[in-house]
């Protein structure tokens, strides 16, 4: 029998695992680039039952705020790893350094196609 908690949790730690360095993608997003859109609140959980490193630190809230409470101690891990890639925190909001209104939001959310 195929369980399909476990389908899903691979499907979610496969998109986490390719968003880019500097690239934010928020819950939602990465549900939706994983198959599973309207399962944006599963996508921690999912996170949280990986045996192997994900960079969870690039998926942020859909208003690109950081995922934690301002001034936590995991909130500070969240933007201290973030800048450390390049993308600015303004107004609690990660904003990639390279982004453009103008530019393609998958090429923005996934990085130039290869």
């Amino acid at each position: 029998m195929v369980d399909a908690k476990n389908i899903f949790d691979k499907a979610i730690w496969q998109t986490v695992g390719k968003i880019a360095c500097g690239r934010v993608m928020s819950y939602g997003e990465v549900a939706r680039a994983s198959g599973y859109p309207r399962h944006a609140r599963m996508v921690s959980k999912a996170m949280s039952r990986s045996t192997e490193p994900l960079p969870w630190y690039r998926v942020v809230r859909s208003d690109r705020t950081l995922a934690f409470e301002a001034g936590s101690e995991p909130y500070n891990l969240q933007q201290k790893l973030l800048e450390k890639e390049g993308v600015h925190i303004i107004n609690g909001k990660a904003v990639p350094v390279d982004s453009d209104e103008n530019e393609d939001l998958d090429e923005l959310l996934w990085g130039p196609p290869e």
